[in-house]
């Protein structure tokens, strides 16, 4: 499955849309020119197909000696199921906090010492949460060989976190493909790629929203 295959595949859903002109708001308050959801890639079957064999090839190429696999809560569970199930792996995920009931676990699935572990993630923006997942595993004895991913910004602020924490993640599409192929299609002006990119690098700085031409 190619980048730009999934590239295609996610903007003929909407699950990445681009709006240079009315930018989003993120949790952080970050206005973005784009906005993200991957959970819609679930209701879409030959999307859906494309991503989890695509995330499935990467486990293959760059993780072969996995032995489970562990998504991220929430949007991450339902990509390690289907991933798990095409590769014959056990899945799990990881919750943001340990329950406060039963038997309060964070981690659920079963998981022993020493396992190696490949983490399930949808999108990675600055990195936050899949280390804390990383970090989770870690601290239970998991053998965390990698992250895969369906799409992934570039950040450098996630860049430098993964490579802080001393873990790979391998991504299905790229924003600055999918900015590119965007720009093909009609579905942004060729004008405003280089905006995105210049978001991408600092999304501190709103100065690419005048930048219209």
């Amino acid at each position: 499955m190619t980048s730009e295959q999934i590239a295609r595949d996610l903007l003929k859903i909407r699950a990445v849309f681009f709006r240079p002109d009315e930018p989003f708001t993120w949790a952080s308050g970050i206005q973005s020119p784009v906005y993200c959801d991957n959970r819609l890639t679930l209701t879409a079957p030959e999307v859906r197909s494309d991503v989890e064999t695509g995330l499935a090839e990467l486990v293959r190429r760059y993780f072969p000696e996995a032995e489970v696999l562990m998504g991220t809560s929430t949007a991450g569970i339902a990509h390690a199921a289907i991933v798990g199930h095409l590769l014959g792996l056990p899945m799990g995920y990881v919750r943001s906090g340990a329950k406060d009931h039963g038997r309060k676990n964070q981690i659920e699935g079963r998981l022993e010492h020493g396992q190696k572990v490949v983490v399930v993630e949808d999108l990675i923006s600055t990195g936050g949460s899949v280390i804390e997942v990383v970090n989770i595993l870690r601290d239970y004895g998991a053998e965390v060989l990698g992250i895969v991913s369906i799409f992934t910004y570039g950040m450098q602020k996630g860049l430098e976190r993964l490579a802080e924490a001393q873990v790979e993640n391998h991504s299905l599409c790229q924003f600055d493909e999918i900015a590119r192929i965007a720009a093909e299609e009609g579905y942004i002006q060729p004008h405003d790629v280089q905006r995105l990119l210049q978001f991408r690098d600092n999304p501190n700085d709103d100065t690419w929203k005048g930048a219209t031409t």
